[in-house]
C-alpha cells in the first residue's frame, strides 16, 4: 500500500455518511500525485448532481466534469462524490455552485490547471451550462 493512502478516511470505510446540504471543503480528500514529473489530464464526471433553486426550492439536475492536470495532489474519487452530493439539499444559482465547486477543488489539490463545467438539464424551457476555470492548461 502507497504511503499517502493512511490520509484517506473515506475510501474503504465501513460505512458512508452522506451530507444532503452543507457542501463543505472539508469533505474532499486528497492523495500524492504519482506521476508529478509529467503534465496529464485527470477527468471526473458526476451525471448525478442535483441542488436545489434558491429561489423557489425546486430540484437543478446537472452533469457535473472536472478535468484538470494535477500537480502535487490528486483529488480521491470517493470524497469527489460524496462532496457532490453535499449540494442535493441546498440551494444556490448554478453559476455560484460551478464556481464554489471550483474554489473547492482548486484550494484541496492545488493544480497546474483546472476546469468545472455544470451542464444543468432544461428548467423552464433554457438549459445552462456553465464553465469556470483557473490556471492556464499546459496540455
Amino acid at each position: 500500500m502507497d504511503n499517502d493512502t493512511p490520509k484517506l478516511t473515506l475510501l474503504g470505510a465501513g460505512s458512508t455518511r452522506y451530507r444532503t446540504d452543507r457542501p463543505e471543503a472539508s469533505i474532499l480528500e486528497t492523495f500524492e500525485n504519482a506521476a508529478r514529473h509529467r503534465d496529464y489530464l485527470i477527468e471526473l464526471v458526476y451525471p448525478e448532481f442535483t441542488s436545489l433553486c434558491p429561489v423557489t426550492g425546486q430540484p437543478d439536475f446537472a452533469t457535473i466534469t472536472v478535468r484538470y492536470v494535477p500537480d502535487r495532489l490528486c483529488v480521491e474519487s470517493k470524497s469527489f462524490k460524496l462532496y457532490l452530493i453535499a449540494y442535493r439539499n441546498h440551494g444556490a444559482f448554478m453559476e455560484t455552485i460551478t464556481n464554489t465547486i471550483l474554489d473547492h477543488l482548486a484550494a484541496a489539490c492545488a493544480p497546474r490547471w483546472m476546469e468545472v463545467r455544470g451542464e444543468f438539464a432544461a428548467r423552464g424551457g433554457t438549459r445552462i451550462t456553465v464553465t469556470a476555470a483557473t490556471g492556464e492548461n499546459p496540455l
